[in-house]
């Protein structure tokens, strides 16, 4: 058993440091997606993970595997697509579903292009599905500040977030915080996204955003403790991928994500709000 589930962590360094971004993204990125759930965004969250792309990919161009042109790149991208899907739905006849799909698709073609004209395929799986056995000290650093921001955020603007999710337009007439927390909101999950496509890439990053926070959603109805469940699935996905990825030779960031889809798969059936429990209750309340 501890040659199992300790001493992987125990004798590399790799899966130590592997260890401790996984968890901190997930104590970062799991609330930030039970609200993106609960606001009915979920998809938006997938949208902004292939918006940070072109930024990324020309980051990593220009200066190889290093986070801080990469984090740069990735925030100038994500906050253009932002901007550019708000203003789009706002000054036109667009809905912001679909301009959000019309900007991510054009950042998710540009920055395979820019990857393709001057990088490698090996280049592209780099930027695409990242390479969390390989977080160096930087990396850790740059996950440790983006929790710090995001837990603190979400601890200043908690009451406004839960009560937008109830009802953004009851927010926007009572208080003047409705159209600021939205855009604070939007900044965390890009900041999120960003944070975690070093380590899982762009495309997978999303996956320990939302996976948890679904899973979550079959056990609770309630915010505080549906974000504690969803970090603690975080957790375990983190824990269990890491080990299958040493023990079966597995790529690390799918195995992550594989992990948090069991978990959700199985709470789909098992959940208090699952469909084996709903069956129950209906049962009894027709035998009643």
């Amino acid at each position: 058993m501890y040659d199992f589930l300790i001493a992987p962590f125990v004798e590399f360094g790799f899966m130590q440091r592997a260890l401790a971004g996984s968890l901190m993204l997930a104590i970062s990125a799991c609330p930030v997606g039970v609200f993106l759930m609960l606001r009915r965004m979920s998809l938006t969250g997938d949208a902004m993970a292939h918006a940070i792309l072109p930024g990324a990919a020309a980051g990593f161009l220009l200066y190889g595997l290093q986070i801080v042109p990469m984090t740069i790149g990735g925030l100038i991208a994500g906050a253009i697509v932002a901007l550019g899907a708000g203003a789009v739905s706002r000054f036109t006849v667009q809905k912001e579903d679909a301009s959000m799909a019309a900007f991510y698709l054009i950042s998710l073609a540009a920055g395979v292009l820019i990857v393709s004209l001057r990088g490698s395929s090996v280049d592209l799986m780099h930027v695409l599905f990242g390479t969390v056995l390989a977080l160096n000290d930087d990396a850790l650093t740059l996950i440790a500040m983006i929790t710090g921001v995001t837990l603190l955020t979400l601890a200043i603007f908690w009451r406004a977030l839960v009560a937008e999710c109830l009802d953004p337009l009851f927010l926007r007439s009572v208080s003047r915080l409705g159209t600021p927390v939205h855009f604070i909101f939007l900044g965390l999950v890009v900041l999120n996204l960003v944070g975690g496509f070093q380590a899982l890439g762009t495309l997978l990053s999303v996956g320990l955003m939302m996976l948890p926070a679904a899973a979550a959603r079959f056990w609770t109805t309630r915010a505080g403790p549906m974000c504690a469940l969803a970090i603690l699935i975080g957790f375990a996905s983190s824990v269990a991928g890491l080990l299958l990825s040493y023990h079966a030779a597995l790529p690390s960031g799918p195995a992550i994500i594989l992990s948090s889809g069991v978990v959700y798969l199985g709470s789909i059936v098992f959940g208090t709000r699952g469909v084996f429990n709903t069956r129950i209750r209906h049962h009894r309340h027709r035998t009643a």
